[in-house]
């Protein structure tokens, strides 16, 4: 019985061929950060508050100036295709229409943006950019998104080189798909991703583009106000899924002080080990304004296509209403800091 995302991680793990599953479940060297990723939310208790009036209940936020019925949001991963060949990001963007979640497309998807667009345009899309050397490759990503009806850009700043991912080099990913992250030698990928990429390229991109630009893979207060100050809209205190640096701070850890050093001019997301509707509130009550969730989609998404991507975002959205109810905070905004403190079992 799939009831939560637990039940659908390890249900995509019989299920995958194993070149995808180091893919998709790895993270670099020792995955000291991956595993932190989940357990810093759990160092963190709540601390709730009673007879408050819990019947109605309201999990809207306010996101880069729109009203929003929550504050889950599909995360940018890769090749989709992977575990669903026949629809790929298809799939997941009607999974996050369905559940009324914002869907954040890759570069490295195996469906295009424009791709996505006409077949789910009821999904609320954003585009996350990785910066190549081609410069004008990057501005027609940009160009398509913004033509095919994308609310936001994502620039990915916290993979100038790919990490060491020892899972993945031990059981390669077999793949016919040509020009991927998982198919690329070192060498392809540094002749593809400018490492170079500085504060004044963010500060090009926005004012280039139409869409407010939101940093991802931002982990310290020194970062987040560079962004706010080369005109990002928001930031996503990100590890990369503990991906890249093995052995940097969690997003559950960082996120306190970002929130302290720009919460009140930008807009502060974060991601990293959510796996239950109590950390999204954890994360809300820390000052994120939303959150986003990337492996468990993919596992609902290798376990049954659209139906189990959008069964996982409905098991965590229950969830968060429970736990909003259960804490004494009937409506997400609600929450600060006074919700949770360090856990004593921790």
């Amino acid at each position: 019985m799939l009831i939560t995302l637990a039940d659908y991680e390890r249900a995509a793990a019989e299920s995958l061929d194993v070149g995808v599953q180091a893919y998709y479940f790895g993270g670099a060297a020792d995955e000291v950060t991956l595993g932190d990723n989940e357990a810093a939310w759990r160092r963190l208790a709540i601390h709730p508050r009673m007879l408050v009036g819990v019947s109605q209940r309201d999990m809207g936020v306010k996101l880069l100036g729109r009203e929003r019925k929550h504050p889950v949001i599909v995360a940018p991963t890769a090749l989709h295709g992977l575990a669903d060949p026949a629809e790929g990001e298809i799939a997941t963007a009607r999974a996050a229409a369905a559940t009324e979640s914002i869907v954040c497309i890759s570069t490295f998807a195996t469906k295009g943006v424009r791709s996505v667009a006409e077949a789910v345009p009821e999904a609320s899309r954003w585009f996350q950019l990785y910066v190549f050397n081609d410069r004008g490759v990057s501005r027609e990503l940009v160009a398509r998104a913004e033509e095919s009806g994308y609310d936001v850009l994502v620039v990915t700043v916290d993979l100038p080189v790919r990490g060491a991912r020892e899972r993945e080099l031990r059981t390669p990913i077999s793949s016919e798909l040509a020009h991927a992250p998982a198919t690329m030698t070192p060498a392809e990928f540094k002749a593809l991703i400018d490492a170079e990429l500085r504060w004044s390229d963010i500060e090009q991109f926005a004012a280039e583009t139409k869409l407010p630009v939101v940093v991802k893979g931002i982990l310290t207060p020194q970062d987040a106000r560079l962004a706010a100050a080369s005109g990002a809209r928001g930031v996503v205190v990100s590890n990369h899924g503990g991906r890249q640096l093995d052995s940097t701070v969690s997003g559950a850890d960082a996120l306190p002080a970002v929130v302290d050093a720009v919460g009140e001019q930008i807009d502060v997301i974060v991601d990293g080990g959510i796996r239950r509707g109590t950390d999204v509130l954890k994360a809300l009550a820390l000052g994120a304004r939303a959150v986003m969730v990337g492996r468990p989609v993919l596992w609902g998404l290798a376990v049954a296509g659209s139906d189990g991507a959008k069964h996982v975002l409905e098991i965590l959205l229950s969830e968060l209403d429970a736990a909003l109810a259960l804490a004494g905070a009937p409506r997400a905004t609600e929450l600060d800091r006074s919700f949770v403190g360090p856990a004593p079992w921790a």
